[in-house]
């Protein structure tokens, strides 16, 4: 991942709205949900959440799949630890024990975080 790809996905999810259905999906992976389904999740109109998702469906963040006369969306999980680890690679500049501080001050579950690569 590279910054310009970085940044086109965080602009997409800086709408509380996208970040808030981007989240929905990534609760419901792998199996994802149908545009009705995410609407009622959000109370959302359908056309507000119809450009919501061609918002994230641009940015590869989430893919849709036509199920009969139904659309289910899903989050792309790869590439949100992509993301998570794109942000995280450089973390402390080789000295551990710095990640270490950092890992006990955060409220995150350590499961959650990502592995701390320093070297």
């Amino acid at each position: 991942m590279d910054v310009t790809q970085a940044s086109t996905l965080f602009e997409a999810l800086s709408s509380g709205v996208r970040l808030e259905l981007f989240r929905l999906l990534v609760r419901f992976a792998p199996d994802g949900l149908v545009a009705g389904e995410i609407a009622k999740h959000l109370q959302l109109p359908s056309t507000n959440l119809s450009f919501h998702l061609k918002g994230l469906l641009h940015t590869g963040l989430i893919s849709v799949e036509k199920e009969g006369r139904f659309l289910r969306y899903r989050a792309n999980i790869p590439l949100m630890l992509d993301t998570i680890a794109y942000l995280t690679e450089e973390c402390c500049a080789g000295h551990p024990e710095k990640c270490a501080q950092y890992r006990e001050q955060s409220p995150v579950v350590a499961a959650v975080l990502p592995s701390c690569r320093c070297k």
